[in-house]
């Protein structure tokens, strides 16, 4: 019979967040019914409001849910009513990368998370007044006091542990994280230089700072955000607004350059920078998407000496295994996302958005 909640409605491409009621699906095979508790605001929740995705709308957006499960559809093993949980991206399970540990690069990974709108059959999980709108975005969309939730979106966790510090490890955190420990790995006394002080790019510095990597640059155009870089585990900082970057890295790492950079503003003349500043060998991993179709030219002869450019989604992670530990740091204090975090009544979604914007919260969690 489904239920009706409270959901933060996109309407059209560019509009803000409104409340509205909804209605949910009941939960099918492989579907759970999870009550909200925490939510963390993306970059990709912007971009996808914005219009710059063809997501429809109006829907109902949000990927880094964290709550209670209050149903199972039929087949589900894993989780059981009462049970709090973590939400991240979904996957099909039955591809080759699935198969193989990479559920980030799904086959089926963009139709399924960021522009169907609807289940994989293509069936509404969201209505209004009768009529389907987007939903199942990442498998969840988190952005409601219910979510309709995809059983490969989901990671059991501690009940101790408070649902908005782990809201954001569902995509943002797991990201920078993953672009460190899956692809850069760093060695004993590497160099890791991270472009972009936001949630992604600090967690990446939390994350190389658990690395036997002893330089970690962070550099950026605000100064308070290169300075709570610091206190994460940077060793050194560059002001991007201040100084030249190449000039900096290079005088930092002695001339021998970068072993791996994660970039992770979007902007290809900073990763066009980052490749100049890469040792031989070095690995620079893109995290920031810019608009589709942009393009990046490299000095081909610059990439002989074996350096790397990789594209990453989602740190290329497992969730099943990654996400739980990533819970455990954050309890233990070892991984202190709440450094990271500014919350918010579900009520004030848009003023987050605005305040996401305007750069004066770099973390934004939603509490029902």
């Amino acid at each position: 019979m489904g239920i009706t909640t409270r959901a933060a409605v996109v309407e059209t491409g560019g509009a803000p967040f409104t409340l509205s009621d909804i209605r949910l699906d009941e939960p099918r095979p492989g579907e759970v019914l999870v009550r909200m508790a925490a939510a963390g605001l993306c970059h990709t929740d912007l971009g996808v409001a914005s219009g710059a995705l063809p997501f429809p709308l109006p829907g109902v957006l949000g990927h880094e849910g964290a709550g209670v499960v209050e149903a199972v559809g039929p087949g589900i093993t894993r989780v059981a009513p009462g049970d709090h949980v973590l939400l991240s991206f979904t996957s099909c399970g039955d591809c080759r990368n699935c198969l193989d540990g990479h559920p980030a690069y799904c086959a089926t990974w963009l139709q399924r998370n960021l522009i169907g709108g609807r289940r994989p059959d293509g069936s509404s999980t969201l209505s209004r007044d009768g009529e389907p709108i987007g939903g199942h975005f990442f498998g969840q969309s988190s952005f409601a006091r219910h979510a309709l939730v995809s059983e490969r979106s989901l990671v059991k966790v501690d009940a101790e542990v408070a649902p908005a510090s782990v809201a954001p490890l569902g995509c943002g955190v797991q990201t920078g994280v993953g672009a460190v420990w899956n692809v850069l790995a760093p060695r004993v006394g590497d160099t890791v230089v991270v472009f972009g002080a936001g949630a992604v790019g600090l967690s990446a510095v939390m994350a190389a700072a658990l690395t036997p990597a002893t330089t970690i640059i962070a550099i950026d155009r605000v100064a308070e955000r290169l300075q709570l870089a610091r206190d994460l585990g940077a060793t050194h900082t560059v002001h991007a607004g201040e100084s030249d970057t190449v000039e900096a890295v290079t005088d930092i790492t002695g001339g021998q350059g970068a072993d791996g950079i994660v970039e992770t503003t979007g902007n290809v003349r900073v990763a066009r920078t980052g490749t100049e500043v890469l040792a031989p060998r070095g690995t620079l991993v893109l995290v920031g998407a810019p608009p589709f179709g942009t393009d990046m030219a490299l000095d081909v002869n610059g990439m002989l000496p074996g350096r790397h450019v990789v594209g990453l989604t989602l740190g290329d992670n497992e969730t099943q295994t990654v996400l739980p530990a990533l819970v455990r740091l954050v309890r233990d204090g070892r991984l202190p996302v709440h450094r990271l975090i500014t919350q918010y009544a579900f009520e004030d979604i848009d003023q987050a958005r605005q305040d996401m914007i305007a750069g004066k919260t770099i973390k934004p969690v939603l509490l029902f």
